[in-house]
């Protein structure tokens, strides 16, 4: 099949369309444990971790923000603890993170430092990106870390995720990442350099495929079997990565990640996959919140929020005249304008209690109302849908 039935061309004999990372405005990186850990040490690879963390510091300088999720933790403990000739257990798994998650945030700071980049870690289950109170919790947390300056560090959290509730790789986990703080591009940071026909290290006709414009059965049958070793990965994972990525708007690549400065490479135009953001992606989570949430509660405005929701503003305490129903933080309420009508629907960041207790107030007053600081917002741009 011709190269033009994987990636669409500009023109006869064009090259392929391609993103570029030094365009993103939010970068999301997953680190594999293969590219962190030195096998043959059991120890960080200081100088590779020096590399990136200069590539991250000149992307933050040219105004991309970036995530890291980097996987490792078990690795880094396996030979401390002498668990290096079996497949392990899943308690040993837990046991082996909770020693090794240790080495590897140290190893994450100490780098970014070099580079005057304070690192922040999150471990997060599945759980916390599925529960839409945690989730909530988890994407504000981020926001406000990237807000401070800080590059947060995420890995999943082996040591008390069972095997029912694990994500298991930390490609799929770093798509999750992306969706959930709206990130315009994903790179995994890999062993291979993005997606062939079959596994170029088994099949010399393996062709390249630089750009896949929708993940198709076909795209779908190149994955092969996960790699030997300790990497919890493989093109399936990745894969299904994609179809997460993709699916909220988010563009992906694959690429791969021995070099030095792997994200300087990337930016320089080394050889990748990248997978275009479905054409509806950023919108889908817009129609679940407008349509797939039943509204437990109301929260009728004033004139002037009711404007200021119009220009793409968030929903502030100020602006909030009344409260109906009983709501939790995370659930959908409609947002009424003064005359009742139906402006839109959005999640709450407050129960209705406390929503009560701050509407009308300025958000630099919640505070001195609840006895606590919580959001300025009752609900973000990013979580509300206006009607019509």
């Amino acid at each position: 099949m011709g190269s033009g039935a994987y990636w669409p061309q500009r023109g006869p004999g064009a090259e392929p369309l391609a993103f570029s990372v030094s365009s993103a405005r939010l970068l999301v990186l997953k680190i594999g444990s293969t590219l962190v850990v030195d096998p043959s040490l059991a120890a960080p690879r200081v100088a590779w971790l020096e590399g990136l963390c200069a590539d991250i510091a000149e992307a933050r300088a040219r105004g991309t923000q970036v995530i890291v999720v980097s996987s490792g933790a078990i690795s880094l403990a396996r030979q401390a603890l002498g668990l290096t000739q079996r497949r392990l257990r899943l308690e040993e798994k837990q046991a082996a993170a909770a020693v090794g998650q240790i080495r590897l945030a140290q190893a994450w700071s100490q780098a970014l430092a070099g580079q005057g980049i304070t690192a922040a870690q999150l471990l997060l289950t599945f759980g916390d990106t599925e529960d839409r109170r945690r989730y909530l919790n988890a994407r504000a947390t981020l926001r406000t870390l990237l807000e401070l300056g800080c590059v947060p560090v995420i890995n999943e959290n082996d040591s008390v995720a069972t095997a029912e509730i694990r994500y298991g790789d930390n490609d799929r986990l770093a798509a999750r990442v992306a969706e959930m703080v709206q990130a315009d591009q994903l790179v995994l940071f890999s062993d291979i350099d993005g997606l062939y026909t079959a596994d170029p290290r088994r099949d010399a006709a393996a062709v390249h495929i630089p750009l896949v414009p929708a993940l198709t059965a076909e795209i779908e049958a190149f994955a092969g079997d996960p790699p030997q070793g300790y990497s919890s990965g493989g093109m399936r994972t990745k894969l299904a990565a994609a179809r997460v990525a993709t699916q909220a708007g988010c563009a992906m690549a694959i690429a791969l990640g021995h070099p030095e400065h792997p994200l300087q490479a990337l930016v320089a135009g080394a050889k990748c996959t990248w997978f275009l953001p479905a054409p509806e992606g950023r919108s889908a989570r817009k129609r679940w919140i407008a349509g797939s949430l039943k509204a437990a509660g109301t929260l009728t405005v004033d004139t002037g929020a009711a404007k200021a929701l119009a220009s793409g503003g968030s929903l502030l305490p100020a602006g909030v005249r009344q409260v109906g129903g009983v709501f939790r933080r995370g659930d959908a309420v409609l947002v009424l304008g003064p005359d009742g009508a139906k402006l839109g629907q959005g999640l709450s960041a407050y129960d209705s209690a406390d929503a009560a207790l701050i509407a009308g107030q300025r958000s630099d007053k919640i505070e001195a109302v609840l006895g606590w600081r919580g959001r300025d917002e009752l609900i973000h741009r990013d979580d509300l849908v206006l009607f019509g």
